[in-house]
């Protein structure tokens, strides 16, 4: 009997680590039933025990614990491994003294038992996690795989491997965590949906602090599902709390709402402590009033503010359980709620906790800032939210990949419009000016590392794209999603950083401008929107007061452009006709106040809230040609493009689109020599190898825009689509790059500032200007206008100035406009 209830036991120890917890207890049920010595019957209840707590009875757990560790025959080894499942059972329900204590007492008595201690090892590394003793709990990891290692216990190695990368993203090495954590998935996410979720509950919350909640949100959602379906409360309720976390980014209501659906959860199975922490997160959404969305907005709850007392008690319980980083926070969030009604708070200092996370350490500065704000210090509000910045420079170092640099300036959202609403106050330009430049050049100043062509990733992408081709619902193809997170990884780890570029001053931009052209620097604050236009002789901000009809005009804007570029007959009149009445008056909201400026030739930098204007249609910019810099910095340090040749073009057609041919025809004829991929031929290999040939690439295709995932925005081409990643695998990419397809010059908006698409993708690939449209073109207009345009650059034209001149020649007013340098 005894030799049967060690192999039930040893089942049921295998299937806790593969994830089956509903499995584990039926069979060591079974065991704990047979006849069995005292030291195994111990053993087989606190594995029981263990599992108890898994399945969201910690209570029972315990009692069955220390019911086992009563019995006076016990070994003292039988009473080691015990005292260590009773340790982990306290670190799961968040109570760490008690776990510390425990563990403590399990090391002493496990004698040359290197599984056990290896076990220990990363039970107390989870507690000094939660601690944020990264030390300590970096050194007890690296123990635990070494031991696995030894052993060969390849699952187990695996799951150490996971904590390691837990480890990496709490340091604030995202990189290090995501591959550390795929890779560990790769072996654990087979053994079963538990395995698999565990995994993806931790993988979230990488993706949420590099500024990805949304695909994060969609992971929580699904691991809480399978938490429910496997009847294990404590884990879905944990999903629940990080779902929370990720939503205060952008959805107060949302967070919650959620975080209330938690504490009840973990109230219901007896953790206090956990209670407490979503006690923590409701209280941060509710003391949102005055924050920001991620476009910006400022926004409230539809709740009355949390007391102070309350805040305060939850602070202190958060405190006295060791999550002081939490406490931190929620009283941050206080501190800003407080200071964005006006109140000024006590004049103690606001002090950074030891070990914060950076999200503390950023909301410390914004609060501070705050404070200063409400106190009319304008000055030193702006140095409180400057430092605050430095700080996220200092971390985006270690990031190039166009992704993470864009992703990243979520925490940093707050202090930038903390910044811009007391620049504008100022009524300075040249404070304004600054702030509008650290803005936009937040997530442009790492220079980036482009690494070599990896053969590996351009597999992978080829086989994502025939899964494209083949799956209409190829997004939720389980092939698909791996291959996704491969492409981001290897995005991620193979960019890195050459420099930080240091942003241009205002005598800088002056010293670029010529009397003919000018800088627009559209500034958004949160609540109000100015534009600042500088010259060679002056600078002047205006203040732009129907922004609010603005937004209304957005909201059937790009209805009527594409319906105006498709529809012909009487009902497309209709539709032009209302199209010219909303850019009119959307021309006069945004460009009245410079309407009468003489510059020709306009630089324009603007806000994620504007990244779907069409400036080109708006009747105040005809006959400029004009620019849409990522910010005047990169402008200012771009090379002038005097080159009067051009060392090759190239021209590609993309499948099923109407004119393609012709239009590529019409453009090719305006040079000497030119190299055409049409058909079959225009595949994406032959594209991109075409694209490290030459200085000015045409593709006439289809675009498509992916808005939860810019990167995977693309072309469509003979083989499937030509995917953003697909760009940072051309070795060198051409100058000017001309994209004749519908959507492609679409942006999504990410933070406030952040507007990413392909345009974006060709630039920090290394392109000097990109010619992009962010609706559909009518096909006609698209070919006869880029054709003349590529007269004007076969003639030594820079891009703008041939656009405008094509426009003003041929008539046609289209959305194309240039990105970048444009001149």
């Amino acid at each position: 009997m005894t030799r049967a209830a060690e192999r039930l036991h040893r089942r049921a120890v295998e299937l806790l680590n593969r994830g089956r917890v509903a499995d584990a207890r039926r069979v060591l049920s079974q065991a704990a039933g047979s006849l069995v010595d005292p030291d195994l019957g111990a053993r087989i209840a606190g594995t029981l025990a263990y599992a108890l707590a898994r399945t969201g009875e910690p209570a029972e757990a315990v009692r069955m614990c220390e019911e086992a560790l009563a019995d006076p025959r016990l070994d003292p080894h039988t009473v080691a491994i015990l005292a260590g499942q009773r340790g982990a059972i306290a670190e799961l329900v968040g109570d760490l003294d008690d776990a510390e204590r425990w563990l403590t007492r399990g090391f002493r008595g496990l004698g040359d038992d290197h599984e056990a201690r290896a076990n220990l090892l990363i039970n107390r590394s989870l507690v000094n996690i939660r601690r944020r003793a990264f030390e300590a709990a970096e050194d007890d990891t690296a123990a635990a795989v070494h031991i696995f290692a030894d052993l060969g216990m390849g699952v187990a190695e695996a799951q150490a491997r996971h904590n390691q990368g837990y480890l990496a993203l709490l340091k604030g090495d995202l990189i290090g965590a995501n591959q550390s954590m795929l890779c560990a998935r790769r072996i654990l996410a087979p053994l079963s949906a538990v395995t698999a979720a565990t995994c993806d509950l931790d993988r979230a919350e990488v993706l949420r602090d590099a500024g990805l909640p949304t695909e994060a949100e969609e992971i929580l959602r699904r691991t809480a599902r399978v938490f429910g379906t496997h009847r294990m409360p404590q884990a879905r309720a944990e999903a629940e709390f990080q779902l929370a976390c990720s939503l205060l980014t952008h959805d107060p209501v949302g967070a919650r709402e959620v975080a209330k659906t938690a504490a009840r959860r973990f109230r219901a199975v007896g953790n206090e402590t956990w209670a407490i922490r979503s006690d923590g997160v409701r209280l941060r959404a509710e003391l949102t009033g005055g924050g920001f969305t991620r476009r910006g907005a400022r926004q409230s709850g539809p709740w009355r503010a949390p007391d102070a007392d309350v805040v305060e008690a939850t602070a202190s319980a958060l405190d006295q359980r060791g999550f002081r980083n939490e406490a931190a926070a929620l009283r941050m969030s206080r501190i800003l709620r407080d200071a964005g009604r006006g109140d000024r708070g006590p004049d103690h200092a606001i002090r950074i906790p030891p070990a914060a996370s950076m999200e503390v350490r950023l909301l410390t500065h914004e609060a501070r800032a705050a404070r200063a704000a409400a106190a009319g210090k304008g000055a030193a509000a702006r140095r409180h939210a400057a430092e605050g910045l430095e700080i996220l420079t200092a971390w985006q170092e270690s990031f190039g990949s166009l992704d993470l640099q864009t992703a990243i300036a979520m925490h940093g959202n707050g202090l930038v419009l903390t910044g811009l609403h007391s620049a504008v106050k100022s009524g300075r330009p040249d404070i304004v000016f600054e702030w509008s430049e650290r803005a936009r050049h937040l997530s442009q100043q790492v220079v980036p590392l482009r690494a070599p062509p990896d053969p590996i990733v351009a597999a992978e992408l080829a086989e994502l794209r025939m899964l494209r081709a083949d799956d209409p619902a190829w997004l939720s193809n389980a092939r698909v999603t791996e291959l996704r997170d491969r492409a981001r990884e290897r995005q991620w780890s193979a960019t890195g950083a050459a420099s930080i570029e240091s942003r241009a001053t205002l005598d800088e931009v002056r010293d670029r401008l010529d009397p003919d052209t000018a800088l627009l620097s559209f500034v958004f604050s949160g609540d109000a929107l100015e534009v600042l236009v500088v010259t060679s002789e002056d600078t002047v901000i205006y203040d732009l007061p129907r922004w609010p009809a603005v937004r209304e005009m957005f909201a059937g804007l790009r209805a009527d452009l594409d319906m105006a570029a498709t529809v012909r007959g009487p009902m497309g009149e209709v539709v032009r006709r209302s199209l010219s009445a909303r850019l009119a008056a959307l021309s006069d909201a945004l460009l009245g106040p410079v309407s009468a400026l003489s510059a020709r030739r306009l630089v324009l930098t603007v806000p994620g809230v504007l990244s779907g204007v069409p400036w080109a249609m708006l009747p105040a910019m005809r006959a400029r040609a004009f620019t849409l810099a990522a910010s005047a910095t990169r402008w200012v340090r771009s090379e002038s493009d005097n080159r009067s040749t051009t060392a090759g073009v190239g021209f590609a057609a993309g499948p099923r689109v109407a004119r393609a041919q012709e239009e590529i025809g019409v453009a090719a004829a305006a040079w000497p020599a030119s190299v055409t991929v049409r058909d079959t031929g225009a595949s994406v290999d032959h594209v991109t190898t075409m694209a490290s040939r030459v200085d000015v690439l045409h593709v006439a295709a289809h675009g498509r825009h992916s808005a939860d995932n810019p990167m995977f925005s693309g072309l469509e081409l003979a083989d499937g689509t030509l995917f953003g990643y697909d760009i940072d695998l051309i070795e060198k990419v051409p100058d000017t790059v001309i994209l004749s397809a519908c959507e492609v010059g679409r942006s999504s908006v990410r933070w406030g500032e952040e507007a990413v698409g392909m345009t974006r993708v060709w630039l920090h690939a290394g392109a000097r200007a990109v010619v992009a449209a962010p609706v559909v073109v009518a096909d006609d207009d698209a070919c006869e206008l880029l054709g003349a345009m590529h007269e004007g650059l076969a003639a030594g034209a820079s891009p703008s100035e041939a656009l405008a001149a094509a426009s003003e020649r041929t008539g046609i007013v289209a959305p194309f406009q240039v990105h970048g340098a444009g001149f």
